[in-house]
């Protein structure tokens, strides 16, 4: 049985769905109308429950990562049945990433093993059915550039969480951190 919870957060709406394996969804924040559609449309068998146990340490740790940038999700259980194998590495790969930081889409081909697998991960990162406990917004093209972002709201929900996490996105300095911080007033 599947089941699903809808939730508020900083940023908006979110959702979840569990089996008793582990998560096999979660939304990205926007509308409760829209969220409650989305769930309705991919998972149909869906029933609303009050989370419990996983899902609701889940809930707690997506509420707090939306409202704090700080949440640790790596250790959220997961339902893969019916992942295919290369994209399931690819998103332990991203959960490992903290909160904050940031890889690019050929870092993470090359953490699979292949520098020549960047399409493919972006290919898989669209079709992440996990976020945020698989935080794809955490890999980016080359440079720093957000890449692509297939979620409701696309590159802004995207920016919005780096955002939340005080993520550095390049090598370049952010605003006044080259300044001492007796200058930072």
């Amino acid at each position: 049985m599947i089941r699903f919870a809808t939730f508020e957060t900083a940023l908006g709406c979110c959702a979840i769905a569990w089996s008793e394996a582990g998560i096999v969804r979660g939304w990205l924040p926007d509308s409760e109308a829209a969220v409650r559609a989305s769930v309705a449309r991919r998972c149909p068998e869906a029933v609303e429950s009050e989370p419990t146990g996983f899902a609701a340490e889940a809930v707690a740790g997506v509420k707090t990562l939306m409202a704090e940038g700080r949440a640790d999700l790596s250790t959220v259980r997961l339902d893969m049945v019916g992942i295919p194998p290369l994209h399931a590495q690819l998103y332990e790969i991203a959960r490992a990433i903290p909160p904050g930081e940031t890889l690019t889409y050929g870092e993470a081909a090359e953490k699979l093993g292949d520098k020549n697998l960047a399409r493919e991960v972006g290919r898989a990162l669209g079709l992440n059915p996990f976020p945020p406990i698989v935080p794809c917004h955490r890999i980016l093209a080359a440079s720093g550039k957000t890449g692509g972002f297939s979620a409701p709201g696309g590159v802004e929900t995207k920016v919005r969480l780096l955002n939340v996490e005080r993520a550095k996105t390049s090598a370049a300095p952010m605003l006044f951190e080259e300044l001492p911080l007796s200058a930072r007033r």
